[in-house]
């Protein structure tokens, strides 16, 4: 901890913890509004919105990780800071008269704009009006201060108070602080037995036989980097890019589709996310002479405790599931293979990616920007949540906004919609990697593999990479 003068106030300041660090990693190689996230959330439902703007306010002082700010010292060594009271005004914007789509166009040009970031808000909030009756909020965040987790806990923690002071409903329980949990991070990495564990099980996984690259858009990219490189057996291959102008394509598989896979992994004893993993798995195998040992980037929301559920801020750290399937395999039987790993990663979870990273590409002598991962997934179970009192059987909608650029090739987002609890396959693209016609052909296949495995969990991995 150090202690910085800001803006005339002796402020404490902590150093960055390893879920911030891979954010900060990200902007020295892309555009810096390369970490906004912004979403939208609106009921379809009258408004007052000056009763919203005090439940915002309130929410605010209540999440101190909203009122984080950034700080670089004369070695440009990034600390951050909690200022003690953000008293900006909440604008109001009515696109009730617009056309839908033009207004989210609009805010998705909000999403683009980068923040000042030092000692400025890192987050942008907006009371918005839109057609059809739908009212609610747009939000942006820096991701080094907010994960989907925290957003999501934030937005529900507006609704809630919202209801509080409209309705009289029962005030939301306080949130945790966001200091705590980050210095329980910080114990951590500072050496802490935990520490040496996850380091030695991470560095087991290095020292084992090299991953093989599989990519989303078959092995041309593999096969080229080999003639390149005049090395037939490279394994790795470079993902890196100029250009990170990106898009999102967003396929939403129908409620009752949706319904089977959730009632299947509920039958099963199968966490949602390992399912798609093996669906993702299974497509990167086909598009890949059928390779049998895939590796995917998954996502670790790190929420276990509460105090990690209710502080806020960022956790969320990424680590590859490898897995080696054999045609052989039933899909049930490789179900359990990933879920396995699945759990040894979550037990490893708090070690540093980027020092992961580091490491494995030193320990493999890997060229600048390479990975044995073409592709990321994460899996968000969690929606608004609502009491028993608070505006029931009210419409609602959630709306995830572009920012115009990716940190990495192709990252794959599901979550569940508000208005039917169906899933939504969010797709985040460079443009430079794939294009919209080949994120359908993917979902096609992702979609051909979950649902051939689900109608008959006994059929083999050969069986499904034969049918689709």
């Amino acid at each position: 901890m150090k202690e910085f003068v800001v803006n005339g106030a002796e402020l404490k300041c902590y150093p960055l913890t390893a879920a911030q660090r891979i954010h900060n990693y990200t902007i020295k190689f892309s555009a810096h509004q390369v970490l906004n996230i912004g979403t939208g959330f609106y009921i379809q439902h009258d408004i007052d919105f000056e009763i919203l703007k005090k439940a915002i306010k309130m929410s605010y002082q209540r999440f101190d990780s909203m009122r984080l700010r950034f700080v670089k010292d004369e070695d440009d060594t990034v600390y951050q800071y909690i200022v003690p009271n953000d008293d900006r005004d909440i604008p109001l914007f009515d696109f009730s008269n617009w056309n839908e789509d033009d207004a989210h166009k609009e805010m998705e040009s909000w999403t683009k704009i980068p923040f000042e970031r030092y000692n400025s808000p890192m987050n942008y909030i907006a009371m918005i009006k839109l057609p059809n009756g739908y009212n609610g909020t747009y939000l942006k965040v820096d991701h080094m201060t907010m994960d989907s987790s925290s957003l999501i806990a934030f937005d529900t923690d507006v609704l809630q108070i919202y209801c509080h002071l409209a309705y009289g409903t029962e005030m939301p329980k306080p949130m945790m602080s966001y200091i705590k949990a980050l210095e329980k991070d910080l114990e951590y990495e500072a050496g802490s037995a935990a520490y040496k564990k996850d380091e030695a099980y991470w560095m087991e996984q290095i020292e084992a036989d090299e991953p093989m690259y599989t990519d989303f858009n078959g092995m041309g990219r593999l096969i080229t980097q080999r003639r390149e490189n005049n090395n037939p057996e490279q394994r790795s291959a470079v993902v890196v890019s100029r250009n990170p102008e990106a898009a999102i394509s967003v396929y939403e598989l129908e409620k009752e589709p949706s319904d089977r896979l959730l009632q299947f992994c509920l039958d099963n004893q199968v966490p949602m996310a390992t399912l798609l993993l093996m669906g993702l798995r299974t497509v990167l195998s086909k598009f890949n002479n059928e390779e049998k040992d895939v590796s995917v980037k998954s996502c670790v929301a790190r929420r276990g405790t509460l105090l990690e559920k209710r502080s806020g801020g960022t956790r969320i750290h990424f680590f590859p599931v490898r897995t080696k399937i054999e045609p052989e395999t039933s899909f049930y039987e490789a179900l359990h293979i990933i879920q396995a790993e699945q759990n040894k990663l979550f037990r490893h979870a708090n070690f540093d990616p980027i020092d992961f990273t580091m490491r494995r590409s030193k320990y493999r002598k890997l060229a600048p920007g390479s990975s044995y991962e073409s592709l990321s997934l994460t899996y968000q179970p969690m929606t608004i949540a609502r009491t028993q009192n608070d505006m029931p059987d009210i419409n609602y909608k959630t709306k995830w906004y572009t920012n115009g650029v990716a940190g990495q090739p192709l990252y794959l987002t599901v979550m569940h919609r508000a208005e039917d609890n169906g899933l939504n396959f969010c797709f985040e693209y460079r443009k430079d990697a794939v294009t919209e016609y080949e994120m359908e052909y993917l979902y096609y296949y992702l979609c051909r593999v979950l649902f051939r495995g689900i109608e008959d969990k006994d059929r083999t991995v050969g069986e499904i990479l034969a049918m689709i």
